[in-house]
């Protein structure tokens, strides 16, 4: 059984909730998901960890890449350590220990706007602070985040100008279309939690994996599709973090490890990234079509095996989204989403979603029972 582990380091005394579009063990009772579903607890996770040679060429490029990487932190009260304080009044009042905790990795991909990417399962929780670190320890605090709904990613809003006089750099970001296996991949990421700007190399392993992933502080699972998979050591923290081809230029965002095996980590394609951002220089907005389902892919072995058509087995609607209006229910196996099969999509029915832009009108070919049918949904704005 392989386990997958979201790479963030939370804090132990922080309430996390469900994360955005995860899959919850207790919808599946089909035996044949047991190999995708985390049943077993774990704690942190560590790789082998390879630390690059002193070449002249690729240290330079780190060199040119680090001041980009930044750390993300979470600053709170821990509740079960309290102490007394004095008030204004005279009054002693009981008190939670304040405490900040790094617990993932970043990297800013627009200096003049102010724009980090990282993880959404890193700062999943509403209502807390979070802070940007950079690499020599300046703390931005973060402004404003989008999270997004179909990908985990997120992109926080610091001011640049809070700190005046201190230089905000960005990272060059490739093209992960163009990726091949067995070349170079260079990972840089807050370790642990605790070691900033850890560096790390492999090789692009596999593409277009998909993967159910452990988040054990939220206790839910989640299916991540279309991802670049590396032996470039990913531990918990580095999520959020850059993944880099010889060149300095980021081709991924570290995601998720292994939990019970060496060398296998995973990222994000950064053209996610680059479409969002796209959206946002055309309208001013991070603006993402949103359909509203969560799914498990149905691969052939698994049609076969339990005579399902092959597609997106949809485990939830969620509510007042455009899927619900449409009529979609769960247990539709989404075979068709614009006319284009499911199954044939590297990223799943995400990556189909992604091609088209919120108001449009799209036919949706279900399987429900044993007919088949065709719906109409209009996308809406992600939330």
């Amino acid at each position: 059984m392989k386990n997958f582990i979201l790479g963030a380091l939370v804090a132990l005394m922080i309430a996390t909730s469900s994360v955005g579009g995860a899959i919850l063990d207790r919808v599946y009772n089909w035996s044949f998901l047991d190999k995708y579903i985390v049943r077993d607890a774990g704690g942190v996770v560590v790789g082998e960890t390879r630390i690059i040679s002193e070449d002249d060429s690729l240290s330079t490029m780190l060199e040119n890449v680090g001041p980009a990487v930044v750390t993300v932190a979470v600053k709170g009260t821990r509740p079960d350590r309290v102490f007394f304080d004095w008030n204004s009044f005279g009054v002693k009042q009981e008190k939670g220990e304040e405490f900040q905790q790094d617990i993932g990795s970043g990297f800013i991909v627009d200096a003049k706007n102010g724009f980090v990417v990282t993880n959404r399962h890193v700062v999943g929780q509403d209502g807390l602070e979070y802070k940007v670190i950079t690499i020599e320890g300046t703390e931005y605090k973060v402004q404003n985040i989008y999270r997004d709904q179909v990908n985990d990613m997120a992109i926080l809003k610091i001011d640049v100008n809070e700190f005046p006089g201190k230089k905000v750099t960005q990272v060059t970001m490739g093209d992960s279309d163009k990726l091949k296996v067995g070349q170079k991949a260079i990972a840089i990421g807050t370790a642990l939690g605790e070691f900033r700007n850890t560096v790390t190399t492999g090789v692009i392993s596999g593409l277009g994996r998909g993967i159910s992933a452990t988040d054990f502080f939220a206790g839910v699972v989640e299916k991540i599709d279309g991802l670049i998979q590396t032996d470039a050591a990913i531990n918990p923290g580095n999520s959020g973090g850059p993944l880099l081809d010889t060149k300095g230029e980021v081709i991924g965002v570290n995601t998720a490890v292994a939990g019970d095996g060496q060398g296998v980590g995973f990222a994000l394609p950064i053209n996610v990234i680059k479409e969002v951002l796209t959206n946002f220089n055309s309208t001013g907005q991070f603006e993402r079509a949103y359909f509203g389902v969560k799914y498990k892919l149905v691969d052939k072995q698994t049609a076969v095996m339990n005579d399902l058509p092959q597609g997106a087995f949809v485990v939830e609607v969620v509510k007042d989204s455009p899927a619900e209006k449409a009529g979609i229910l769960v247990e539709d196996v989404i075979v068709k989403f614009g006319g284009e099969k499911v199954a044939e999509a590297k990223g799943g029915l995400g990556e189909l979603v992604s091609k088209h832009k919120a108001g449009e009108k799209i036919s949706v070919e279900l399987w429900r029972g044993e007919d088949t049918k065709t719906v109409s949904v209009t996308l809406e704005v992600s939330k």
